[in-house]
């Protein structure tokens, strides 16, 4: 199993700032990644909450059966030390990914706290962003692709 993690204000996807993040809906981001999960026989678990202490406790209820994580941080992403701690605890492998590229907006995005516990880290390829992540964290974990 997968976790899909997405932080604060990522509900809003597909009507918050559609320049910056598009129309894609958080529903359909969800249903994307478990249909490129399905073709390894993958399952993949979302949770998105406005809440750290939410998120982190996901994680820590999972911990021992997920195999991989795809994380979303929003704006956690440049300020949660305990969401880099709470990563850095579990041994699954995560990547860290971003709609927008990061590196190409504000002085103060620029910077993850969180990148330091993740495998990688995709930014700025939209909502492909996390097809990519889900085909490589089901590649990582071992899963072989459907025939």
């Amino acid at each position: 199993m997968i976790l899909l993690v997405n932080g604060p204000n990522l509900n809003l996807l597909g009507e918050r700032e559609p320049d910056v993040y598009g129309r894609t809906t958080l529903a359909e981001i969800e249903r994307m990644v478990r249909d490129a999960c399905a073709g390894w026989n993958v399952e993949v678990k979302p949770f998105q909450s406005n809440s750290e202490g939410a998120l982190i406790d996901f994680i820590h209820e999972h911990r021992k059966s997920a195999r991989g994580i795809i994380i979303n941080p929003g704006a956690l992403t440049h300020t949660s030390i305990a969401l880099f701690d709470c990563l850095k605890a579990v041994t699954a492998p995560a990547v860290e990914v971003h709609i927008s590229n990061l590196h190409a907006r504000e002085e103060w995005r620029r910077t993850s706290v969180v990148a330091g516990a993740c495998r990688g880290q995709i930014t700025g390829l939209g909502v492909r962003g996390y097809i990519l992540a889900a085909e490589w964290v089901c590649a990582e974990i071992g899963a072989r692709p459907r025939p």
